[in-house]
C-alpha cells in the first residue's frame, strides 16, 4: 500500500501543504477547528512524516539554516562568501550541526524558505545576510519566532540577535591613507546600493571626503561582479577629471578595476593607486599585489554560527562587535604622478 503524504491530508482537508504543516507542528497560521480537522484526517490515514513527528516530539534538527540572495554564479566566485561559510561551518560542525544552504530569487523566497524550514523543524534557526534598511526579512522572523542571527548591522534589525563590523571606521583608514600619499581625486567604485552596508559605507565615504576637503569625490554603484567593477571603473577613467585612486567594495571587481586601467595603458600605481576591500589569496596573487583592508572573515562567521547556537539554547544575545578592517598597504597605491 502506498505511503500516506502531506499531499493527500492536503487534498482530503482542502487546504494547502503548508496548512497541514502549521498544523501537525502546532504552529500560528490556521483556525483551531482547521487544525483539529487536520489532525484527525492524519490519524486516519496513518500520516505521520519524520518532520512532524520530530516538531511534535519536541526533538531538535540540529541544523542550521542560511538562504542567500544571491546569484549562483556570482557566490561562486565570491572569496568573502566562500570564507564566510567556511567560518560558519567550522563552528557548528565542533557542535554537531549542519549547515542546510539554499540560493533564492528575492526576500520574499527567502522569507518562504524560512516559513517551511520552520514548519517542519527543518533548522533549529537561521543566519540572515545582506541586511537592508527597513528590511522586510526581520519582522518576519520575529513574527515567527524564529531563532535567528543577523550578520550586520548596526541598526534596522529588530529585536533579533546581530554580529557587525565598523565599516564605517574601515573606510575613512583607507581614505586617509590615500590623501596622506597626496590624492586628491578619489573614486569609489560601491556594491549593490540596496544593501544595509552599501548604504553605511556610501556615507562614511562622503563624510570623510567631506572632512578632508576633496571636492571631486564619488561614488558608483555595481553589483560586485567582475564584468559591472570593469563597466564602471572604465566610466571612472574616461572622465575629464579622472580619479588618481580608487576604492573597490569587493576584491573581484578591484581586480577588474586593474584589468582595466592596464588595458587603458595607465601605469598602477604610478597612475592610479586602487584599494580592495575584503583582502583575499586573490589580492596577493595579481601585479601588482593589491592594497585591501581585510579581517578574519572566517572568524565572523564562526562568531556569528556561535552567537545563534546561544540564541537556540535560549540564552539571551543581542549585538556583538567584531573586529574592523585595517587597511595593508602592497604595491597597487603609492602617491599621484605629478602632472
Amino acid at each position: 500500500m502506498k505511503r500516506p503524504t502531506i499531499a493527500d491530508v492536503a487534498r482530503r482537508a482542502g487546504v494547502s501543504k503548508g496548512a497541514v504543516s502549521y498544523a501537525l507542528n502546532g504552529q500560528p497560521g490556521v483556525s483551531e477547528a482547521t487544525r483539529q480537522r487536520i489532525l484527525a484526517i492524519a490519524a486516519e490515514i496513518g500520516f505521520s512524516p519524520s518532520s512532524a513527528a520530530r516538531a511534535l516530539s519536541g526533538a531538535t534538527a540540529d541544523a542550521v539554516g542560511l538562504a542567500l540572495c544571491r546569484p549562483a554564479r556570482i557566490l561562486g566566485i565570491e572569496p568573502f562568501f566562500m570564507e564566510l561559510i567556511s567560518g560558519v561551518e567550522a563552528e557548528l560542525s565542533a557542535r554537531s550541526y549542519a549547515l542546510t544552504l539554499q540560493v533564492v530569487a528575492d526576500q520574499e523566497a527567502e522569507i518562504a524558505v524560512y516559513r517551511r524550514w520552520w514548519a517542519e523543524r527543518r533548522v533549529d534557526g537561521v543566519l540572515v545576510c545582506d541586511l537592508r534598511t527597513n528590511d522586510i526579512r526581520v519582522p518576519a522572523l520575529e513574527e515567527l519566532q524564529l531563532p535567528a542571527v543577523v550578520i550586520g548591522g548596526p541598526g534596522h534589525t529588530g529585536t533579533l540577535a546581530h554580529v557587525w563590523a565598523d565599516d564605517a571606521a574601515a573606510l575613512a583608514e583607507a581614505v586617509e591613507y590615500l590623501v596622506a600619499l597626496g590624492h586628491r581625486r578619489i573614486a569609489r567604485v560601491g556594491g549593490l546600493p540596496s544593501l544595509l552596508h552599501t548604504e553605511i559605507r556610501t556615507d562614511a565615504f562622503a563624510e570623510v571626503c567631506g572632512r578632508l576637503g576633496l571636492t571631486d569625490a564619488a561614488t558608483v554603484w555595481s553589483d560586485y561582479t567582475g564584468e559591472e567593477g570593469a563597466r564602471a571603473t572604465r566610466r571612472l577613467l574616461s572622465s575629464a577629471r579622472r580619479p588618481t585612486a580608487v576604492i573597490y567594495d569587493n576584491d573581484v571587481m578591484a581586480i577588474a578595476g586593474l584589468s582595466v586601467a592596464q588595458e587603458m595603458g595607465l601605469g598602477v600605481p604610478a597612475d592610479l593607486s586602487i584599494v580592495a576591500w575584503d583582502d583575499s589569496p586573490l589580492c596577493q596573487l595579481v601585479h601588482p599585489p593589491l592594497t585591501a583592508l581585510g579581517r578574519d572573515i572566517p572568524a565572523y562567521g564562526a562568531h556569528a554560527a556561535r552567537q545563534l547556537l546561544a540564541v537556540i539554547a535560549g540564552e539571551s544575545v543581542g549585538g556583538l562587535q567584531d573586529e574592523t578592517a585595517h587597511l595593508t598597504p602592497r604595491g597597487s597605491t603609492a602617491p599621484p604622478r605629478v602632472r
